[in-house]
C-alpha cells in the first residue's frame, strides 16, 4: 500500500460524475474537453521534375589528350619507320625525362635525393646496351648504374645515404632497365612490328578499359589504389586485348599464330592494369595526382610509361617463347 500524500483519490463512476456534475467538496468539473477540429490538408503540390543525373565525365582535357596521342604515335611509328636507331633514341629521351619527374617528384613531396646524373647516364647506357647486345648487356649496364648510383651519393653528407640510394636503385630498375626490354625487341628482325605490337597491345587494353568501365563500370577494382577503375574495365581491357593480340599475332609476326595472339592480350591486359595500379600507389604515396606537366591532357611521361614499363618484359618474354628472339 502506497501512503504517498500525493497520491490522487480514485473518482467514483456513476451519473453523479457525468458532464457537468459537481464534484463534493469542489468546483463544477467537466468529464469532457472540447474536440479540437482538425487542421485543413494542404492541397497536394505538383510534383517537380528531379534533376537529371550528372553526366560521366572523363576527368582530363580529351581534345588535348588525343592530339597529344596522335602526335606521339606519329613521331613513334615516323622513327620506326625509318632507321631502328633513331627509335631507340626515342626510347632514351623518353627514359631521361621520365628518371628527371621521378626523382624531382621525389625530391619535392619526400626530400627522397636520388642522384640524376647517374641514373640518367646508367640509364641511356642501359638502352643502348639492351639493343646491341640484349639481356645480358642490359644486366650489367643495370649493376654499373646502382654502383654509380651509390658512388655519386657519397660525395654528399651521410645523412639519408640508405634512402637516397634505395630510391635511386629503385628508379633505375623502374624505369630504363624495364625500358631495355622495348629496345630488345627491336633488336629482332621483326623488331619494328614487335614493337607496333606492343605498344598496340597497351593501348588498345588502356582503351578498352577505358571505354567499358566509363560505361558499365559499377563495381570497384581496387578502390584504395585508383578509386576510376572497376571489374568490367578489367575485362574490357582484356577482351580489347586479346582481339588485338590476335590480329597482331596473325597478320604482324613472323610464325606467329592468333592463338598466341589470345594469350599474350590476356597477360599484357593483366600487366598493364598493374602497371598502372604501381604508379597510382607510388603518386598516391607522393600526394600527388600526376608526375608532371610536359603532355597536356596526360600528365608527364611517367604517366604514359605507366602500363607499358611492366608490360615490356612480358611482351618480349612471351614472344621469345613463342617464336623465338629473332
Amino acid at each position: 500500500m502506497n501512503d504517498s500524500p500525493w497520491e490522487a483519490e480514485p473518482v467514483p463512476a456513476g451519473a453523479a460524475y457525468d458532464r457537468g456534475a459537481v464534484l463534493p467538496d469542489g468546483p463544477p468539473f467537466r468529464a469532457e474537453t472540447p474536440l479540437q477540429e482538425p487542421m485543413p490538408t494542404p492541397p497536394p503540390q505538383p510534383p517537380q521534375d528531379a534533376p537529371p543525373p550528372p553526366k560521366k565525365r572523363a576527368g582530363r582535357d580529351l581534345r588535348a589528350a588525343i592530339g597529344v596521342g596522335v602526335g606521339l604515335g606519329a613521331v613513334i611509328f615516323a622513327s620506326l619507320l625509318i632507321v631502328k636507331a633513331v627509335f631507340v633514341g626515342v626510347i632514351v629521351v623518353a627514359v631521361v625525362v621520365g628518371l628527371w619527374e621521378l626523382t624531382s617528384r621525389l625530391q619535392e613531396r619526400k626530400g627522397i635525393k636520388a642522384p640524376l646524373v647517374p641514373l640518367a647516364v646508367g640509364g641511356a647506357a642501359m638502352v643502348i646496351a639492351g639493343y646491341v647486345r640484349g639481356a645480358e648487356g642490359a644486366w650489367v649496364a643495370m649493376a654499373l648504374t646502382a654502383l654509380a648510383v651509390l658512388v655519386w651519393r657519397m660525395t654528399e653528407p651521410p645523412e639519408d645515404y640508405l634512402k637516397d640510394v634505395t630510391a635511386g636503385v629503385f628508379a633505375a630498375f623502374y624505369v630504363p632497365f624495364l625500358a631495355t626490354f622495348v629496345a630488345m625487341l627491336l633488336a629482332a628482325d621483326d623488331g619494328p612490328q614487335r614493337v607496333i605490337t606492343f605498344l598496340v597491345l597497351t593501348v588498345v587494353s588502356d582503351t578498352g578499359a577505358y571505354a567499358v568501365g566509363w560505361r558499365f563500370g559499377k563495381h570497384k577494382l581496387a578502390p584504395r589504389i585508383s578509386p576510376g577503375k572497376t571489374r568490367e574495365g578489367l575485362f574490357g581491357a582484356v577482351a580489347f586485348a586479346m582481339v588485338a593480340g590476335a590480329l597482331c599475332m596473325q597478320f604482324l609476326i613472323d610464325d606467329g599464330t592468333w592463338w598466341q595472339g589470345l594469350v599474350l592480350g590476356l597477360v599484357v591486359a593483366v600487366s598493364a592494369t598493374l602497371g598502372d595500379l604501381g604508379e597510382s600507389m607510388i603518386k598516391r604515396d607522393l600526394g600527388i595526382k600526376d608526375m608532371g606537366t610536359l603532355l597536356p591532357g596526360h600528365g608527364g611521361i611517367m604517366d604514359r610509361l605507366d602500363s607499358l614499363l611492366p608490360t615490356a618484359p612480358v611482351v618480349w618474354l612471351l614472344l621469345a617463347l613463342f617464336v623465338g628472339t629473332g
